[in-house]
C-alpha cells in the first residue's frame, strides 16, 4: 500500500508551462493597476465623482483582481517547487508569509472599493461633499494598499531574491534587479504613484526565466521526440 501511494504522488508534477500563471499574473496586475490609476484619482480625499464616471472600469478591474490573486499562488507554487531541496526555512517563511500578506491587503482593499460601488446608487457618497461612509472606506483602502500592501510587495521581492542568490535557481543579475526594485517600492512608494508597477515587471521577468528552463529541459529530455515518428 505505501508503495502504491507514492507511485500516485509522483505523478503529481508541476507542469513545465506552470511559469505562465507568472505571466498571467504579471498582465492582469498591470491591466488591473491601469484601469485604476485611470478611473481613480491618487489623492485619497478625493470628492468620489469616479464612483459615477468610472465605476464600470473600476468594477472590471475589481472582477479582475481574484483571477490575478490564483495566478500570482500558481506562481509561488512554481518558485517553491523549483527550490525542491534547497529551499531554506527562514526565508521561505518570509517568502511565503509576504505573498500571502500581499494578496491578502489587496483583497481586503478591493473589497472596501467594491462596496463602495455597491452603496453609491443608495447613499449620497459622492459629490462636493463626500459622506463619511466614503471619507473612511476610501482612506482606509488607500492606506491598506499604498501602505501594507506595497510594502508587502517589496518583502516578497527582496526574500526572492535572497533566494535566488543563494540557491541558483535564476541568474544573480535578477536578484539585483529584485534588491533594486523593492528599494523603489520600500522607499518611494509614498511619491510615485506608479511604484507597484515594479512588482508585475519583477515577476514577469522571473516567470519568463523559468518558462524558457523548463521549455529547454522538456526539449532535451530523453523521451522527447523531433518530428513525426
Amino acid at each position: 500500500m505505501p508503495q502504491d501511494e507514492t507511485s500516485m504522488y509522483s505523478h503529481l508534477r508541476t507542469p513545465r508551462a506552470a511559469a505562465v500563471a507568472g505571466i498571467v499574473f504579471s498582465i492582469l496586475l498591470v491591466i488591473i493597476f491601469w484601469v485604476f490609476r485611470s478611473a481613480v484619482p491618487a489623492d485619497p480625499l478625493d470628492p468620489g465623482t469616479w464612483l459615477v464616471s468610472g465605476s464600470r472600469s473600476v468594477a472590471l478591474a475589481l472582477n479582475l483582481i481574484p483571477f490575478a490573486g490564483i495566478a500570482f499562488l500558481w506562481f509561488i507554487g512554481v518558485l517553491r517547487d523549483r527550490l525542491g531541496a534547497k529551499e531554506d526555512r527562514f526565508f521561505a517563511t518570509v517568502f511565503l508569509g509576504s505573498g500571502l500578506l500581499f494578496l491578502g491587503t489587496l483583497f481586503m482593499a478591493a473589497t472596501i472599493v467594491g462596496a463602495l460601488l455597491l452603496i453609491a446608487p443608495s447613499v449620497e457618497v459622492a459629490g462636493t461633499g463626500p459622506a463619511p461612509t466614503f471619507r473612511f472606506g476610501r482612506a482606509t483602502a488607500y492606506i491598506l494598499f499604498n501602505v501594507y500592501a506595497i510594502k508587502m510587495a517589496g518583502v516578497f521581492m527582496i526574500s526572492t531574491s535572497t533566494v535566488v542568490i543563494y540557491t541558483g535557481i535564476a541568474p544573480r543579475w535578477m536578484a539585483g534587479i529584485g534588491y533594486a526594485l523593492a528599494a523603489l517600492v520600500l522607499l518611494g512608494s509614498f511619491y510615485l504613484n506608479w511604484s507597484i508597477m515594479v512588482l508585475p515587471i519583477w515577476v514577469l521577468l522571473i516567470s519568463v526565466h523559468i518558462l524558457i528552463e523548463n521549455l529547454r529541459g522538456w526539449d532535451s529530455s530523453p523521451g522527447r521526440q523531433e518530428g513525426p515518428p
